[in-house]
């Protein structure tokens, strides 16, 4: 009787319809070492890619969604409506990258499979971790050294 959660898609009582894991048949047969070369570096511009789509989550795709949401309060004059457009935006923009990350990711299982290697598991995890602590380190390293919190933090209660 299988009841390991990751046997049964989490589930103790039996398998949900299409989370059967991944099972290949044999490995992955070697190209040439032309053919290694390219794939080699096909998936190096895909991790590439996969890392400045997940840096845009971390930076640019907020701001992006901020100024549209400020741009939509002046043009409109309801901060109501400005908020509810970036927060829309951000969603979309989001899952949209998040979605389009874990096809690179399947396209780089694909591609490194090609190359030879019995690659089973993508790397997209790990590449949205990092990016995350580089860019939250980078911001706590702004906003600590760079802006400062403020004089309302600084212990003199922000007065002169």
């Amino acid at each position: 009787m299988q009841s390991d959660p990751s046997e049964t898609g989490g589930l103790f009582v039996g398998r949900r319809p299409g989370t059967a894991p991944t099972r290949y048949a044999h490995l992955p047969q070697r190209g040439g070492g032309a053919r290694q070369r390219i794939d080699r570096r096909m998936a190096e511009l895909l991790v590439a890619a996969m890392v400045l789509l997940s840096l845009c989550c971390w930076g640019p795709i907020p701001l992006g969604c901020l100024w549209l949401g400020a741009q939509v309060d002046y043009l409109a004059g309801s901060v109501s409506l400005g908020i509810l457009v970036a927060f829309v935006a951000l969603f979309v923009l989001l899952f949209g990258a998040l979605r389009l990350l874990r096809a690179i990711d399947n396209m780089w299982i694909l591609v490194r499979r090609a190359a030879g290697y019995d690659q089973r598991s993508g790397t997209l995890g790990r590449i949205f971790a990092i990016t995350a602590a580089i860019c939250g380190g980078a911001f706590m390293i702004w906003f600590v050294l760079i802006h400062g919190p403020g004089a309302e933090f600084s212990g003199n209660g922000g007065g002169l």
